[in-house]
């Protein structure tokens, strides 16, 4: 994957949209690569079956970075952005930097942050 690009053409996610979850379907057919990366912040379960991320806190966050097909990829981020609910405002697409250097699209939670599970681990998938 490239580090050099002028379109952010990758995101990092780190919850329902990782393969075998939930929401895997709506993003594998934009995906090209993946690899696994890792971010700055605190991930959080909201007992509703989906994470919450916020990376302007002190943590690591475990997730995958996956290219996107650039001739899809305005496609896909407003797809992503519809079932991510950043239309509604419960999570929000920022841009960010990866551990291994890489910018990335990521989803912020945006919701109510009373009753949210600490994950310190930062990995959604090794919760129990």
């Amino acid at each position: 994957m490239s580090k050099q690009c002028s379109v952010v053409d990758e995101v990092f996610c780190y919850g329902t949209l990782l393969p075998g979850e939930q929401r895997w379907p709506f993003l594998a057919p934009f995906v090209l690569e993946e690899e696994p990366d890792q971010v700055s912040g605190r991930l959080y379960d909201t007992g509703l079956g989906y994470p919450a991320a916020l990376f302007d806190r002190v943590g690591i966050i475990h997730g995958m970075r996956f290219r996107l097909e650039s001739a899809r990829l305005s496609e896909a981020l407003a797809l992503l952005d519809e079932i991510e609910g950043a239309v509604d405002g419960l999570y929000h697409r920022v841009f960010l930097v990866t551990a291994m250097g890489f910018g990335v699209h990521a989803y912020q939670y945006g919701g109510d942050l009373q009753g949210l599970i600490d994950l310190p681990d930062g990995d959604w998938l090794a919760r129990q």
